[in-house]
């Protein structure tokens, strides 16, 4: 038979009281009595019922993680970090793919202020939930505007559209074109568009941002990229909003038989392992995503006590060189 919490008070010698406290960690008690509680636990093997130490501590140990897909690397990688973060300070995770799914997002904002979740960490595309308004929510948003009361985390959007821009023109390249999503969507990442813009109107230069929808279909995005080629066929380079459209990008380049980085230079943006491993003549940008969601976690849990928090965390990105970028 499963032994119960009374089993371990009446090996332990103590009330069942003071076997709840030595369990749930509240209130003052002395060595000797944790250690002969914690003793008569390892000699029953006893398994602490995880649910009602949840319903006695008023918290769930769940944290829901939506995002657009962990298919795309930058996403799967990201939540990879988070949970193993969360993990190490107790929480279980929910993962939601909410991808154009407004319902699904709604749903998990739902479950967080009828206390299913501690908590909710998001980078969404969607916008408009009437959900998000309320303040004060135990909610982080990772590279996303939610509201003007919930705290993003980010790598320095302004800064990486700088450094890519800025490479490409030191290879001595004038015709570049840069890839962005709407700008209709509130994302930091618009300041990638801003810092391209800004550094080639400094150097004198005509500044070309195409839009590209991130909730595209790879057809759907494929087509697109065929319609940007057709649009500047005289384009010598390429900063592209992130690595998967970069790598579109190039496989399109190559089926017009051009050769990069002779005829086309191409920088993406976002630098996950996989693409760096996958297409490793691809230079990006590299967003610092471990520590993203080790500040991400860590912001969520002043929230959920209640301590006060910025409203940005801004962290560094690097420049990493793709293995032909020799121009």
């Amino acid at each position: 038979m499963k032994p119960k919490l009374e089993d371990v008070a009446k090996l332990a010698g103590v009330s069942k009281t003071t076997a709840s406290r030595v369990l749930n960690n509240r209130g003052y008690l002395s060595e000797k009595t944790l250690e002969k509680v914690h003793d008569a636990m390892e000699t029953l093997n006893y398994q602490p019922n995880a649910a009602a130490r949840q319903l006695f501590k008023q918290k769930t140990g769940l944290i829901g993680l939506i995002f657009p897909t962990v298919s795309n690397p930058f996403f799967g990688e990201l939540v990879n970090y988070l949970e193993y973060e969360l993990y190490q300070r107790d929480f279980k995770v929910i993962i939601g793919n909410s991808l154009q799914d407004t319902h699904k997002e709604t749903d998990y904002l739902n479950q967080l202020l009828a206390g299913q979740v501690d908590g909710l960490i998001v980078g969404t595309h969607n916008q408009g939930i009437a959900e998000y308004k309320y303040s004060h929510l135990p909610v982080v948003a990772i590279d996303r505007v939610m509201n003007s009361d919930i705290p993003i985390v980010e790598s320095d959007n302004y800064k990486g559209g700088i450094l890519a821009t800025q490479r490409l023109i030191n290879a001595g390249v004038t015709r570049i074109i840069h890839t962005n999503g709407p700008s209709s969507l509130e994302t930091p990442a618009q300041r990638r568009r801003a810092a391209y813009e800004k550094v080639m109107t400094d150097y004198g230069l005509e500044p070309h941002t195409f839009t590209i929808d991130f909730r595209l279909s790879f057809a759907e995005k494929k087509q697109r990229y065929n319609e940007l080629f057709e649009i500047y066929p005289d384009m010598e380079a390429i900063f592209v909003s992130n690595d998967v459209d970069a790598g579109i990008v190039m496989s399109i380049a190559k089926e017009r038989g051009q050769n990069i980085p002779a005829d086309l230079l191409v920088v993406g943006y976002d630098g996950t392992e996989l693409m760096r491993n996958m297409v490793p003549e691809l230079t990006t940008i590299v967003q610092p995503i471990e520590e993203m969601a080790k500040v991400a976690v860590d912001v969520l849990l002043k929230r959920i006590s209640g301590t006060k928090t910025e409203l940005e965390y801004i962290l560094p990105v690097d420049l990493w060189e793709g293995e032909t970028s020799n121009r």
